[in-house]
């Protein structure tokens, strides 16, 4: 079983909590900085921050319900390549995964990361985030939230979660090397740390916390909450599938895309360091814009938006953690979590493939198997 320590809380303050336990793992010696949000100049966005010295971590808040990006992208930056010094990473779950995803693409590597995962209870997006903090202090809205979370997750203002974490039914951190319980957790009292991994027991050995003999019904709150997501997940694919059924339907639906590629940019598991619609491939001549719109009487602009988001869909659905940051970052608000996790759900589940689930799986599409969907084949033969 893995160890479990209690996190005090003193003073109804759980950010205050968390900056004293990442103050005292940063003082192991075998740890060069930590990778945890932090709102820099005490206000605003949190912001995912390479820490190296203690004082810096007076503003961290991992609780705040505000995921601005994936940082797994940052933790492939801090960790391809030549290793450098060890160091941890605060991480949302889907973070986690997707970062997992990286590792197996050869984008990152765990051998000098110690992974710190939290439950989540979801976030707000960007614009939302900055409504719920208005000119409160920080850490207070953040505490605020949790306690809304204990009341059921309703709040005055009306403002509800980002679709992706309402659909997410993954609240609970997996691969991590240490997992802070917030589910079921009472935020006034304490919360439990786990280590899962010899790793994180080494370093929560060190730290002389107090051994916890449970949990306090984590299990349970964890399990109630997959459960209302995964209903709100479901609902969300039968409401896309209706209206993305056919290539009409589906230019309609992305029919606001500017072909920005901010949604590409957002993708923590989209690595290319060349993506053809960024080369002149798709810089096409002056005259054939104008054939085009004369072959069919009009054309739509900016052009090849339906291939864009087709070949996305094609590269990044088997290893989509659903994280929501492509819909995050698009400045015209089309929902494109939504389609692809609506695409994700069918790929993933034929090939039986869960990103992020574990270091052991390859990528399906990196590995030939001779029976494979022997009824498509049976079929054509």
């Amino acid at each position: 079983m893995a160890t479990t320590v209690k996190l005090q809380i003193d003073g109804d303050n759980p950010v205050l909590a968390l900056q004293g336990f990442l103050k005292g793992l940063l003082a192991d010696e075998t740890l060069g900085g930590i990778l945890v949000p932090v709102h820099h100049f005490g206000k605003g966005m949190p912001m995912a921050t390479l820490v190296t010295e203690p004082e810096r971590l007076d503003h961290a808040d991992p609780l705040a319900p505000a995921f601005p990006m994936n940082s797994a992208k940052l933790l492939s930056r801090l960790t391809r390549g030549q290793a450098g010094e060890r160091i941890a990473a605060v991480m949302r779950p889907c973070e986690i995964r997707a970062f997992v995803e990286l590792v197996k693409l050869n984008q990152g590597s765990l051998d000098n990361v110690i992974l710190v995962g939290m439950d989540c209870m979801g976030a707000y997006d960007n614009v939302d985030y900055k409504r719920f903090l208005g000119d409160r202090d920080p850490v207070e809205s953040t505490i605020e939230f949790h306690r809304m979370m204990g009341r059921g997750g309703t709040d005055e203002s009306g403002m509800e979660l980002a679709t992706a974490c309402k659909a997410c039914e993954h609240p609970a951190a997996t691969n991590a090397d240490i997992v802070i319980g917030v589910a079921g957790a009472d935020m006034s009292q304490s919360m439990p740390v786990m280590a899962t991994s010899a790793r994180g027991e080494a370093l929560l050995s060190g730290m002389g916390l107090p051994d916890m003999e449970s949990a306090n019904g984590r299990d349970a709150a964890l399990a109630a909450l997959v459960e209302v997501r995964t209903a709100y997940r479901d609902e969300m694919i039968e409401r896309t599938k209706a209206v993305t059924g056919t290539l009409t339907d589906l230019s309609e639906y992305l029919s606001a895309c500017v072909n920005c590629y901010n949604c590409r940019v957002a993708c923590p598991v989209c690595y290319c360091k060349e993506c053809v619609f960024n080369t002149d491939v798709f810089e096409h001549k002056p005259w054939q814009y104008v054939e085009w719109a004369k072959r069919k009487g009009s054309l739509k602009m900016p052009t090849d938006t339906i291939f864009y988001h087709l070949t996305r869909m094609a590269h990044m659905s088997m290893a989509c953690v659903g994280c929501g940051q492509c819909s995050n970052a698009c400045p015209n608000d089309i929902p494109v979590m939504e389609l692809f996790r609506t695409v994700a759900a069918r790929t993933q589940e034929s090939f039986d493939y869960e990103p992020g689930r574990s270091l052991e799986e390859p990528p399906p599409l990196s590995v030939f198997k001779e029976d494979e969907f022997q009824e498509t084949v049976s079929h054509l033969a």
